[in-house]
């Protein structure tokens, strides 16, 4: 102790002390709104409270496309909201790693999160279905089977227990089946292929032989130029030409199988969520529903220009074999199958999801499907 201080008197000695409990106080409470989040920062112009998030995601900052999708959720929050509610979004590796998401909301270290429910198969093995799945519903589908078809009841009947509320965020149609630096003659050609592939389709291609793996988007292209994966799905020309696959890749094949309407998610702390007075919390679902849609209409759009760029790129695109659909198509029915077998909730999803699938490819088949089947003989006879 300095002399300063062991000569004062009793009384000083008892404010200085009072003055460095308050400060340190002050510092730890400083410290848990900051970690926490989601608190009252301040007071609106009308007296209402303020609140501030933060969103994770498992996309490059700004990437095109679905690193968009948050971004575009903040600011049109924010604007719904008049600034009432201000959401702060982080890129991948930003905060928590890619594939890091689903634990940090969670947990609360962040309030919400942008990302896709396919990459935390190992926690819910149903969670693919609110993404997509091999051969399973289109874009407009899946939406459908969402919102009024049961599927966001069991989604966040799923998700409860882990403290997150999902909504539908974003959607990237149906993707390519990918780029192979090997050429696909037949089904026995996937055989000892390394293929970034995520989620049930992962699984699937494993049963025809070849290796799946999980790698965040931002590592894709190295990994294919190194030679660490022979194959890589990503989404579509839109973001393969961001990420200059078509550099690393020789042959970009199509259907995409694999995810037929991949639909991405918005994740909220459910503390995070009850913390938001009705209007906010009908402002974030707003939201969330426009990005939701907004997605899917950049998707169409820009998937097609780059499709001609790629083209004219000297991209050698190319129908997978009918072999090589076959075999998958195999694969993941016996993967439905032993899957069910094992986990009743998956069963009880599979259920639900396939019902709702049957039932809309009726209606599709007459509507949708014979539109373009005529659309498409008639193509040559259309005015220019």
């Amino acid at each position: 102790m300095s002399n300063s201080i062991k000569g004062a008197s009793p009384l000083v000695t008892l404010v200085l002390v009072a003055m460095v409990v308050a400060l340190v106080t002050m510092l730890a409470l400083e410290k848990a709104r900051i970690f926490q989040g989601g608190s009252s920062l301040r007071q609106h112009t009308d007296g209402s409270e303020t609140f501030q998030w933060r969103m994770v995601t498992s996309w490059p900052k700004n990437f095109p496309g679905i690193g968009m999708g948050p971004e575009n959720f903040a600011r049109l929050v924010e604007r719904m909201s008049d600034g009432r509610l201000k959401i702060q979004v982080f890129g991948a590796g930003e905060l928590v790693p890619a594939l890091g998401v689903f634990d940090a909301v969670s947990s609360g270290a962040a309030e919400a999160g942008h990302t896709g429910a396919y990459y935390y198969k190992g926690k819910i093995s149903a969670a693919p279905f609110f993404t997509t799945v091999p051969f399973g519903m289109n874009a407009q589908e899946a939406n459908a089977w969402i919102h009024y078809g049961g599927g966001l009841e069991l989604w966040r009947e799923l998700y409860r227990p882990f403290n997150i509320i999902p909504f539908a965020g974003g959607n990237t149609g149906v993707q390519m089946a990918g780029w192979f630096n090997r050429e696909l003659n037949q089904a026995s050609d996937l055989r000892g292929v390394k293929m970034r592939i995520p989620g049930i389709a992962g699984e699937v291609f494993q049963l025809t032989g070849g290796t799946a793996v999980n790698i965040p988007g931002g590592e894709l292209y190295t990994s294919m130029q190194t030679s660490v994966i022979d194959a890589v799905e990503w989404i579509g020309p839109y973001n393969d030409r961001s990420f200059g696959l078509q550099e690393v890749g020789r042959y970009y094949y199509y259907p995409g199988w694999h995810e037929v309407g991949a639909m991405l998610e918005f994740q909220i702390n459910l503390g995070a969520w009850d913390r938001l007075p009705p209007d906010l919390q009908a402002i974030v679902e707003g939201a969330a529903r426009a990005i939701n849609q907004d997605m899917l209409d950049e998707y169409t759009a820009q998937n097609a220009r780059m499709l001609a760029q790629l083209r004219e790129d000297g991209v050698d695109i190319r129908p997978l074999p009918d072999d090589v659909l076959a075999a998958l198509n195999r694969a993941a029915v016996q993967y439905y199958r032993e899957e069910s077998e094992r986990s009743p909730t998956f069963a009880r999803v599979y259920q639900s999801y396939l019902e709702f699938m049957d039932m809309v490819r009726e209606w599709h088949e007459i509507s949708e499907y014979a539109t373009y089947q005529w659309r498409e003989n008639s193509a040559s006879e259309r005015l220019r």
